[in-house]
């Protein structure tokens, strides 16, 4: 749902590429929702938090990676070096001043390389069933052995998707491109600021193990992961999307 205070526009990028985002002014420090992959700002937890900054007043600001949702671009051409590439553009020229950065799996990913390149522009860092490196250390162990032969020998493989009736295609170029961007393979997370985690403990696409990996890799001493029973990838249940409300509401208030 948007209102007539949300701005629906895009910006370019160096190469040509328009970037869809939403953006409410309002009351700092504010609200950056990084969505994620193969998602868009159209969610339940991205449309959930637009409602909540109009509702307290809350600078607000969800945007499309390219090939995802409103901005252009196809899918199968990105990498996670392009869309991070794309939400620092957005972090850079949309936004106004600190915010809380919040992501939801490949988005908790963006969120943390976001806090690495802009330490001064996060605020707070609220990570959801978050998902570094994931495609050479999830994505890629747990496809099954025909779609790997399939990857490697041409390049892509159409993926079954878990939530939509199209598969949706992962290329090689994807998983090789992503061990630029690694950041749980030894050196620290330089972000001194609060991190928040929120996983369920029923995930069947991030492990828990993984995220539990997390804290370590970052340099702050205030993270705290809260692992939800049952809970699911998605986290969108009424009652996850408070814990979500509650938690953006608490690192707004530890930034002053």
């Amino acid at each position: 749902m948007t209102t007539e205070t949300e701005q629906s526009d895009t910006i370019a990028t160096a190469d040509g590429a328009r970037i869809a985002f939403r953006h409410i002014p309002g009351a700092g420090p504010g609200v950056l929702f990084c969505c994620g992959f193969h998602s868009d700002m159209g969610g339940n937890k991205a449309t959930r938090l637009h409602d909540f900054a109009v509702r307290t007043g809350r600078q607000y600001t969800r945007f499309d990676y390219q090939g995802h949702g409103a901005s252009s671009g196809r899918f199968r051409d990105g990498t996670i070096g392009t869309w991070f590439s794309d939400a620092l553009a957005v972090l850079d020229r949309v936004t106004d001043g600190p915010q809380i950065v919040v992501g939801s799996s490949m988005g908790g990913w963006m969120a943390m390389l976001l806090a690495r390149a802009r330490p001064e522009k996060v605020a707070g860092l609220l990570l959801i069933a978050p998902a570094p490196d994931f495609p050479e250390k999830l994505m890629l162990p747990s496809m099954p052995e025909e779609a790997r032969q399939v990857l490697f020998r041409d390049g892509v493989w159409d993926r079954p998707s878990e939530y939509a009736d199209e598969d949706y295609p992962i290329t090689l170029k994807l998983v090789e491109e992503s061990r630029a961007h690694h950041l749980l393979d030894g050196g620290l997370l330089p972000f001194d600021g609060p991190v928040r985690i929120i996983h369920g403990a029923a995930d069947e696409v991030v492990p828990l193990q993984h995220v539990l990996s997390i804290p370590d890799a970052i340099r702050s001493r205030d993270v705290v992961t809260e692992v939800v029973k049952g809970g699911d990838h998605r986290l969108s249940s009424e009652a996850d999307l408070h814990r979500m409300e509650d938690r953006v509401a608490e690192l707004i208030a530890a930034a002053g």
